[in-house]
């Protein structure tokens, strides 16, 4: 089985999208960790312009999670209902606030592990939260990571953790708080998931599946 890419070719790689995108992060609009953590939630098999069309309304009836923890799902439902799947992710940003509120004190908590027991949070959200919001070393895999990763050769794995732990051992940690925005804004730019656009990308010269085509 063919081997991921060697640490030192990741380097120039981060250097060029830097260029190309020089503020890599979440394009989620929010005020504090809770509201990112709804967001991101509201985020799944959604875009993020949708969501931020929808979250304005959801936070100023709903700002704390003490508030949103006590709210009824219909109305909750009536206000996010454009973000799709709007009954479980009324369910889960509901959830999510109690258990912020019971458990934690009302305050998202710090660490992964806590996180990931909150309702509608797995280890992806958990790790934006933590980057983004706290500015801690985390890096989240979802599916522009995992496919830029993949073409770029630096993971060989189809599971997310596995992913997150080839790209770990291979990005220095000062630059996980900039992976993530890097390889979702170049998954979203220019390695699309059906037609790429490898002839304006930066990197093609460094990219495993643009190397294949040639």
């Amino acid at each position: 089985m063919k081997k991921a890419a060697p640490p030192e070719s990741v380097e120039p790689v981060l250097r060029a999208l830097l260029n190309l995108y020089p503020d890599p992060r979440t394009e989620l609009t929010y005020a504090d960790p809770f509201q990112l953590l709804v967001a991101v939630i509201l985020s799944a098999q959604c875009t993020d312009a949708r969501v931020n069309q929808t979250t304005p309304a959801l936070f100023a009836r709903y700002p704390t999670a003490e508030r949103l923890s006590a709210a009824a799902q219909s109305d909750v439902e009536a206000l996010i209902h454009s973000c799709g799947f709007f009954r479980a992710k009324a369910k889960a940003i509901i959830g999510a606030a109690r258990g912020i509120v019971e458990r934690f004190g009302g305050r998202v908590p710090r660490s992964i592990e806590e996180l990931v027991t909150l309702s509608g949070v797995g280890r992806k959200t958990a790790s934006v939260v933590l980057n983004q919001a706290f500015d801690l070393p985390a890096i989240a895999v979802d599916t522009h990571v995992a496919r830029v990763s993949h073409r770029l050769g630096w993971t060989r794995h189809e599971n997310p953790v596995k992913i997150e732990s080839d790209l770990k051992t291979l990005v220095p940690e000062a630059r996980w708080a900039q992976i993530n925005g890097l390889l979702i804004l170049h998954g979203r730019a220019l390695c699309k998931a059906r037609r790429p656009l490898c002839g304006q990308c930066p990197v093609s010269a460094r990219c495993a599946y643009f190397r294949k085509l040639k």
